[in-house]
């Protein structure tokens, strides 16, 4: 039995249009529910303004907007979408006020940006979506992330987020927590975030450490790119760290030994190596004769007798070849290299071979205005003054008896 003193004590709902009441679900009808809010009539709500339909159940409870309190046909006029953007609204408005983050779901790709709902449409510009603006908007439809209302206008009911906000504020704490945690010589794990031509970037969950290609590797190395690639996970030495531009310096051939302690025990001058012709120049060929270590054969000490004048007429990059230790100089980290070393000397055994007084054969190679060269074998070259070629005839030149080739 409902007493009089109940229903006095009960607040009686406010019935003015634009405020909003709770109703109570009365009817689910194929395309609109029923709703009580207390007046003398009731008022249908389509059902497209509710999210979860199947969930509905009579006797559920609603927040709606009171639009108007009798239409042509005498029933109110409510809405639930409504209410929930009028609350929403001021949530916003609250969070915005606050300086607070704000929750929502990405809804579509628009032209300069991203709609995001977050109980309200709100616009994010591309600018604001990242620190590196992204080139593939589509990857964050259906994401839901936090966000930093940058301007919002209560008389158009506009909303502007960004997300960019929020993420130079986490990274910025982390790097103060790292800057803080961290010393030279510590090893650190991050990730390759850029490669340029002087080096890798590296994350190190949010501060950014410069790997330099001087660093990468003990061996030689062209580009970043021939080690590294973007989105590898590696584990590095802190080199150097400069707080107040908040710097980090970054070693990754500082993780494995130095190949170049104790060189000189390991490769003593006469030793035999064997090697890969990394790289040819004009002077001479590089040979790798282990990871991280290359030495030099100089265009010179590639034959004793052979007239070279560039190491590519021989040699070839990739090409396997044995060589002998020259010297070592492990402060400047060169090894001098031989090819010509690997064979004797023909002008150590040149007085042998050739005795003063013998006859000999030989090709004319070439002439001067003093002089004409015979070549006794491959390399080995003598020469006939132009005073010696006839006891009796005054010879200018040599053309005037030998012609080359004779």
């Amino acid at each position: 039995m409902i007493h009089m003193q109940d229903v006095m004590a009960k607040p009686m709902p406010d019935f003015r249009e634009g405020s909003i009441v709770k109703g109570r679900i009365l009817e689910v009808r194929p395309r609109e529910v029923l709703v009580d809010v207390g007046y003398k009539s009731e008022g249908v709500i389509p059902l497209a303004e509710f999210d979860d339909v199947d969930s509905l159940e009579v006797g559920d409870e609603v927040d709606v907007l009171l639009e108007r309190l009798e239409n042509e046909e005498g029933m109110v006029v409510l809405s639930k979408e409504k209410a929930a953007y009028r609350q929403n609204w001021n949530k916003i408005v609250g969070v915005f006020q606050g300086d607070g983050l704000i929750k929502g779901k990405v809804k579509s790709v628009v032209k300069g940006g991203l709609m995001v709902n977050i109980g309200v449409e709100a616009f994010l510009p591309a600018s604001q979506i990242d620190v590196v603006p992204p080139k593939d908007l589509q990857q964050f439809v259906g994401n839901t992330y936090d966000f930093k209302i940058v301007k919002l206008n209560d008389d158009r009911k506009n909303v502007v987020l960004s997300r960019r906000e929020v993420i130079e504020k986490e990274r910025s704490e982390k790097r103060q927590k790292f800057m803080e945690g961290v010393n030279v010589g510590d090893r650190v794990v991050g990730t390759v975030k850029n490669l340029t031509d002087f080096g890798a970037f590296i994350d190190l969950d949010g501060m950014d450490g410069l790997l330099h290609v001087t660093d990468m590797t003990w061996g030689r190395l062209g580009h970043p790119n021939e080690l590294l690639k973007v989105g590898q996970q590696l584990e590095v030495i802190v080199l150097d760290i400069n707080k107040e531009k908040e710097r980090v310096s970054l070693g990754l051939k500082q993780t494995q030994k130095n190949p170049w302690d104790q060189i000189e025990e390991r490769f003593p001058a006469g030793q035999r190596i064997k090697g890969k012709i990394t790289n040819l120049v004009p002077y001479g060929a590089f040979v790798e004769i282990e990871e991280g270590v290359e030495g030099l054969i100089h265009v010179s000490e590639l034959s004793w007798t052979k007239r070279i004048m560039r190491p590519s007429d021989i040699l070839s990059v990739g090409q396997e070849v044995e060589a002998v230790v020259l010297g070592v100089n492990k402060e400047e980290q060169k090894i001098s290299l031989g090819l010509r070393q690997l064979e004797p000397n023909p002008w150590d055994e040149i007085e042998k071979k050739f005795t003063i007084g013998s006859q000999v054969k030989g090709k004319i190679r070439n002439m001067t205005a003093y002089g004409a060269f015979v070549e006794l074998e491959e390399g080995i070259d003598g020469m006939i003054h132009v005073s010696d070629l006839s006891w009796t005839r005054k010879i200018n030149h040599p053309s005037e008896v030998f012609k080359k080739g004779d």
